[in-house]
């Protein structure tokens, strides 16, 4: 994608250099920080994929997968109706939410492949 493409489509209408300059030097950086997030989330997952005990540690004291998506969505919803000083105090639990809720749907779609080699 071009930088005034993407400018166009953040709603940027100008040809100011700078600026267009400045539009590819957010969209080099989102991509950059996006795959360096993936990295970091599958590092994640290829650590729990070791073991089914790994993965029943880190979504406890949820007892399932399912039950572990229920949970996080609803911290998730809860947290989004705090007022702003709450929310700020609880950010780190969000995170927490969130890579429980990552780390569970991966498992909720693909455990009973990875740990039935495991039984064999």
């Amino acid at each position: 994608m071009e930088a005034a493409d993407f400018a166009r489509s953040c709603g940027y209408t100008g040809d100011s250099p700078a600026l267009l300059e400045a539009f590819e030097a957010i969209r080099r950086n989102g991509i950059a920080h996006a795959r360096q997030d993936h990295f970091r989330r599958k590092a994640v997952i290829d650590e729990l994929k070791q073991s089914q005990t790994l993965f029943q540690a880190a979504i406890a004291p949820a007892l399932s997968a399912q039950e572990a998506i229920e949970d996080a969505a609803h911290f998730i919803a809860c947290w989004r109706n705090m007022p702003r000083w709450r929310q700020e105090r609880r950010l780190p639990d969000l995170v927490r939410a969130k890579q429980q809720r990552l780390v569970a749907r991966y498992f909720r779609r693909h455990d009973h492949r990875l740990w039935a080699r495991e039984a064999a």
